[in-house]
């Protein structure tokens, strides 16, 4: 039985700064400083349980290299269990675990506000440094790419090549209702003088099927095998191939079809027939490149498929898997079937007229934005106007973004965002890692996922350890919290 998948979603953002010397890394750690100053967040990440270069195969293959690790930059723990730090020169956001697919797109929105603040936060606190500006996508447009990682909960006893084979096919055609879009092409992957906008800024920068990279020779499924859970039980997929979305309807989509497959996967619910492509990574450049989207993808059973083709194959499977087995495992059963009518409908939109789409998908909004433009203009896709449309359109600035003057279907308030960026979700060990340190901040001097750790003023420090994503919520807890009058009595009654 599939067990729930408890998700999450990392992302790095793009980042400049005007004037100065450039250095993103300084700037990402200005903002990421600046907020924590403003919001007086000191609580430091725990790194003792960090082990990026697990390999979920049991090995690696020769040359591989695990990511690193960087404990010096910027870095600090939320009251909505989110962490906020410095990634190699981006500043990243993490969001708290979250229950359903819904309750991720806010609280991927309440990230976004993150970055707004911390914009203007920095400008507040360090009037010397260079203004920095944050765009929410995954391409500089000089060849170097960042990433939006999504991660799921699943049953550790699930053979990993069993996943890998379940997810190949979604992952390789998914991008046609995830991709953001982009303008012109950076890898040699793909030719430039046949492709001018691609359906995802991410799927050209993939070179093999599986591994364990995350910066070079990227593939498709990612194998770091960190749970940051119990690993007898859980296993953590940490999917790197998607794009950073700033449309929610792509994000409930890019989430929660992805849920639902994992869970098919682990109760052998896949379609019978062969889904997978011959070459996958030729597939997913090929994908990104078909705007419209009838491309054939030639098939390991010698038969080809367009991306629309293999996506309904897919969401026909998941129906009869809902029929069969209910949607309990997104979390909320009424989200699953909203998750399964909006794939629906949008595979529908997709097959039959792609435009009217714009006001639910990135890149369909972004190519009828660049149309627009070139029709009006007269101009080339080599227009470096164009290229500055489509950064712009990742702007996180309100007043600039061309994101934000779409009209874009929204799917949370801005209301519940502003709450979600101090609240954490109350239905996962979010729950109880946020409201300690809303509580006693001077006394947690240490975070991460699966644990705290208390200082109570003698040796030892207390290792609190939060083992499983759905415990520590607002149920299990809240009434434990209530009656703690400090954390010395938090700890007692929890040892008791």
């Amino acid at each position: 039985m599939a067990i729930p998948k408890v998700c999450g979603i990392e992302t790095e953002y793009g980042i400049s700064t005007q004037g100065g010397d450039g250095n993103p890394i300084a700037a990402s750690s200005v903002l990421v400083n600046a907020y924590a100053t403003e919001v007086e967040r000191r609580t430091r990440w725990d790194f003792d349980d960090e082990t990026p270069g697990n390999d979920a195969r049991g090995f690696a293959r020769e040359g591989s290299m695990p990511p690193m690790v960087e404990t010096h930059l910027a870095n600090t723990v939320l009251t909505n269990g989110a962490r906020y730090y410095v990634d190699h020169a981006h500043p990243e956001y993490s969001t708290p675990e979250c229950a359903d697919p819904l309750q991720l797109v806010l609280h991927d929105k309440a990230g976004e506000e993150v970055l707004r603040r911390s914009m203007g936060s920095a400008v507040t606190l360090f009037p010397e440094s260079p203004p920095a500006v944050v765009y929410k996508n995954n391409s500089d447009g000089k060849g170097n790419s960042y990433g939006c990682h999504e991660n799921y909960l699943m049953d550790r006893s699930v053979p990993f090549a069993k996943v890998v084979a379940g997810v190949v096919p979604h992952f390789v055609t998914r991008q046609i209702f995830t991709g953001a879009g982009k303008v012109g092409v950076e890898t040699s992957a793909l030719d430039p003088s046949q492709v001018h906008f691609q359906v995802s800024q991410r799927a050209e920068f993939f070179e093999e099927v599986v591994g364990l990279e995350t910066t070079l020779k990227r593939p498709i499924v990612n194998t770091r095998d960190e749970p940051h859970a119990d690993p007898r039980r859980f296993r953590r997929l940490h999917v790197i191939v998607g794009d950073a979305n700033l449309s929610e309807v792509a994000t409930l989509l890019k989430v929660g079809t992805t849920a639902v497959i994992l869970a098919m996967v682990e109760d052998d619910a896949m379609p019978a027939r062969e889904l997978a492509p011959a070459d996958p990574v030729r597939a997913i450049h090929q994908v990104s490149a078909d705007l419209d989207l009838r491309h054939p993808i030639e098939m390991v059973d010698g038969r080809t498929a367009t991306a629309v083709e293999v996506q309904w194959e897919l969401f026909a499977a998941a129906r009869r898997y809902a029929k069969d087995q209910g949607l309990a495992v997104l979390g909320d059963q009424a989200i699953g079937e909203a998750v399964l009518d909006r794939w629906e409908l949008v595979l529908h939109g997709l097959e039959t007229d792609p435009e009217s789409l714009a006001r639910q998908l990135d890149w369909v909004a972004k190519l009828q934005l660049m149309t627009a433009y070139r029709d009006r203009h007269g101009c080339g896709w080599g227009d470096n106007r164009l290229a500055a449309l489509d950064l712009q359109y990742h702007d996180l600035r309100p007043e600039r973004s061309l994101y934000a003057r779409l009209g874009m279907e929204r799917l949370v308030t801005d209301e519940a965002v502003d709450l979600a960026v101090t609240e954490p979700p109350a239905d996962t060990r979010a729950w109880f890692r946020g409201k300690c340190l809303a509580r006693w901040p001077e006394v947690v001097v240490t975070a991460n996922w699966d644990s705290l750790v208390f200082d109570l003023g003698a040796d030892p420090l207390r290792r609190v350890p939060m083992m499983d994503p759905l415990k520590g919520t607002a149920e299990h807890t809240a009434a434990l919290l209530e009656a703690s009058g400090n954390p010395a009595d938090l700890l007692e009654r929890l040892s008791s």
